[in-house]
C-alpha cells in the first residue's frame, strides 16, 4: 500500500533518514518508534505529501485513501461536533450543516414569516441527506464520538466551544469515520481517558486496512501492532511482533553486535601490533605489506548505538503518621449536580490508591479534595500527622515563571542543591544539554509537566497526589518515573490512563460510579481479575 524506498531526509544539519526503506501492506499494523525528534512525524508528512524526501521515493498505491491524524487539529468552529466529525465525508457534511441550520430556523419564532419557504427547503435538503445515506453516516459518527467519550448532549454543541483536547478527539473521530484504506495516527491516545483508549484499541483491531501509529502508551502499542519500525541513526529497521518483542530482539542484537565489535577490535589491535613491530625489518616486509592490505579491506564493525537509559536516584521521603488522609462523610456539588455524597475513605501510610471512574465520576474532584485544593460542601478532609503533600495537577504548570529557564526554575526551588545534581535531575526528565537553558514560556505542555514533576520529586513529599502525571511523557521518562515511584516509601493517590503505570504502582483501587464508591483490595491487576473489565463502563 505504502512504500518508502531508499529515502533520505535532512532538517537543517540534522540527518533524519539516510537511504532508509520501509513498507506497509494491507492488514498490517505498524508501530513507529524512536526518540523524540528522530523523524516519526516526518514520515507521516512525507506519506501525505506535506513534505518531500531529499532523495529516494515515497510511494502510495493508486486509489489508496490515506487518513492522517496529527496533533495539529487546526481551527474548528461554526459546526456542531457531529457535523465536524462528518466533515471528512465531503458533500454530505455540507448538507448535514444546512439541515441543522434549517432545524434551528424552524424553531425560531422570529422567523415565522419564512415558515413556508423554510419547510419547503427543509424537505429538499432532508431528501438529499437521505439520498446520500446521511442518517446512517450520522449514526456511525455519533457511535464513534460516544466511544471517544462524548456525552450525547455534547455532540450537538458548537465544536468551537470545546477545549483543545476535546477538539483533538473530534479530529480523531473524523479520521476514523472516513474508514480510509490506510490510517496514519500520530499519538492518538493523547487526551484520551482509559475507557476511550480501550474503545480505540477495539476499533483498530477490527480495522482491515493498513495502520501506522506512534504512541507513548506501551500497553496500547503492544495490543495493536503486528510490526515495529524503529528509527535509529538515520536507519529504519523492521521487527515482526509487538513492542515487548522488539525490545527483547533489540537487546539481543546489541549484545551480539557488541561481541562482534570487541572481537574485531582485538584482532585489529593484534594485527597493528605486528605491523608496528616488524615494519622496519626487511625480512618481514612481505608479511607486513600483506597485513596492511588485509586491514584496508576489512569492513569495520561499529559498536551498537545504545539508547541513553534515563535514571535518577531520588531521595527517600520522610516518614508520615500511619493515618495519612481521612475523608469523613464528604459531600461535593457543582450546582444541581452531586459529585460526592457521604463519601468516606481512610488512606494509610504506604498505600497507593488509583482512582477509577468514567468521565464526570469525580476523580479529579476527589484528588483536589485530598490535596486540600478545594473544600468539601459537607464533611471534612483530615490530613494526618507529619504529612508533607505534593500535588501534581494541570494548573500547576501555569505557575511556572515564563521568563525562568529550566535550570532557573530548579535552582529557585532548591537553592542549596549543587548545579550538577540539578542538571542530573533535569536530564532524568528529558532536559539534556542546552535544553536546561530553555525559557518556560516556550516549553511544550509535555515539557512543562516534566519540569513540574522534577521539582516535586527532587525533595519528595510523603504524600503524592497525582492527576494524570504521565500525559505527554515519552516511554523513557515514563519508565524512569515508574522505577522511581516503585521505590518510593510514601503514600500515593492518583489518576492515570496508562495501564502500565496503574499496574506497576497501585496496591488499592477506588472505583467511582454514579455517586457510589467501591473499594478493591490489591492493585489494578487484581481489580481487572476481580471485575473482568479494565475500566469502569467497559464490558
Amino acid at each position: 500500500m505504502i512504500r518508502l524506498d531508499s529515502v533520505s531526509k535532512q532538517h537543517g544539519k540534522q540527518i533524519l533518514f539516510l537511504d532508509a526503506s520501509m513498507s506497509l501492506f494491507k492488514g498490517e499494523r505498524i508501530g513507529l518508534v524512536g526518540p523524540n525528534g528522530a523523524g516519526k512525524s516526518t514520515i507521516f508528512r512525507m506519506i501525505v505529501k506535506e513534505e518531500e524526501p531529499d532523495a529516494g521515493q515515497v510511494m502510495t498505491d493508486r486509489g489508496i485513501v490515506v487518513g492522517y491524524f496529527s496533533q495539529d487539529v487546526g481551527d474548528m468552529k461554526g459546526r456542531t461536533v457531529v457535523e465536524e466529525t462528518m466533515a471528512g465525508a465531503g458533500v454530505i457534511s455540507d448538507v448535514a450543516h444546512e439541515l441543522h441550520e434549517l432545524e434551528n430556523a424552524l424553531g425560531d419564532p422570529e422567523r415565522g414569516d419564512e415558515l413556508e419557504a423554510l419547510v419547503e427547503r427543509f424537505g429538499v435538503v432532508q431528501a438529499r441527506f437521505d439520498e446520500l445515506d446521511g442518517y446512517a453516516l450520522e449514526s456511525k459518527a455519533r457511535e464513534i464520538l460516544e466511544g471517544l467519550g462524548f456525552r450525547a448532549e455534547l455532540v450537538d454543541e458548537d465544536v468551537g466551544n470545546l477545549s483543545g483536547g476535546w477538539k483533538m478527539r473530534v479530529a480523531l473521530a473524523r479520521i476514523l469515520l472516513m474508514r480510509p484504506d490506510a490510517l496514519l495516527l500520530d499519538e492518538p491516545t493523547n487526551h484520551l481517558d482509559l475507557e476511550s483508549i480501550i474503545w480505540l484499541e477495539r476499533f483498530l483491531l477490527q480495522f482491515e486496512g493498513g495502520l501506522i501509529l506512534t504512541s507513548h502508551d506501551r500497553e496500547f502499542i503492544n495490543r495493536i501492532v503486528t510490526k515495529i519500525v524503529e528509527i535509529d541513526g538515520g536507519d529504519l529497521t523492521t521487527y515482526s511482533g509487538d513492542y515487548d518483542f522488539y525490545e527483547e530482539q533489540r537487546g539481543i542484537a546489541e549484545v551480539q553486535q557488541q561481541a562482534q565489535f570487541e572481537r574485531q577490535q582485538a584482532m585489529l589491535a593484534k594485527e597493528k601490533a605486528f605491523i608496528d613491530r616488524f615494519k622496519a625489518r626487511a625480512s618481514h616486509a612481505a608479511q607486513v605489506q600483506s597485513r596492511v592490505k588485509k586491514l584496508e579491506k576489512i569492513e569495520t564493525i561499529e559498536p551498537p548505538r545504545r539508547r541513553k537509559v534515563i535514571e535518577f536516584e531520588f531521595r527517600p521521603a520522610p516518614r508520615s503518621g500511619d493515618d495519612v488522609v481521612r475523608f469523613d462523610r464528604i459531600g461535593k456539588h457543582y450546582g444541581e449536580r452531586k459529585i460526592h455524597e457521604n463519601f468516606d475513605l481512610l488512606i494509610r501510610r504506604k498505600e497507593r490508591w488509583c482512582v477509577m471512574g468514567i468521565n464526570g465520576a469525580g476523580k479529579t474532584t476527589l484528588l483536589k479534595l485530598g490535596a486540600r485544593a478545594i473544600q468539601p460542601d459537607t464533611g471534612s478532609v483530615t490530613i494526618g500527622a507529619s504529612v508533607k503533600l505534593g500535588y501534581f495537577a494541570q494548573h500547576a504548570m501555569e505557575q511556572l515563571e515564563p521568563d525562568d529557564s529550566v535550570i532557573d526554575a530548579l535552582q529557585g526551588a532548591f537553592p542549596l542543591a549543587t548545579i550538577g545534581s540539578l542538571k542530573a535531575l533535569a536530564g532524568a526528565f528529558g532536559f539534556s544539554g542546552d535544553d536546561v537553558e530553555k525559557n518556560c514560556r516556550i516549553l511544550s505542555g509535555g515539557e512543562k509537566a516534566r519540569l513540574v514533576l522534577a521539582k516535586m520529586l527532587f525533595d519528595p513529599p510523603n504524600l503524592l497526589v497525582l492527576d494524570e502525571p504521565t500525559n505527554h511523557l515519552d516511554m523513557g521518562t515514563k519508565e524512569m518515573l515508574v522505577k522511581a515511584l516503585q521505590d518510593y516509601e510514601g503514600t500515593m493517590l492518583f489518576v492515570s490512563h496508562d495501564r502500565h503505570f496503574l499496574s506497576a504502582l497501585s496496591n488499592r483501587v477506588l472505583e467511582l460510579d454514579g455517586g457510589e464508591a467501591r473499594v478493591y483490595g490489591g492493585g489494578y491487576d487484581e481489580y481487572v481479575a476481580q471485575t473482568g473489565r479494565e475500566a469502569p463502563g467497559i464490558g
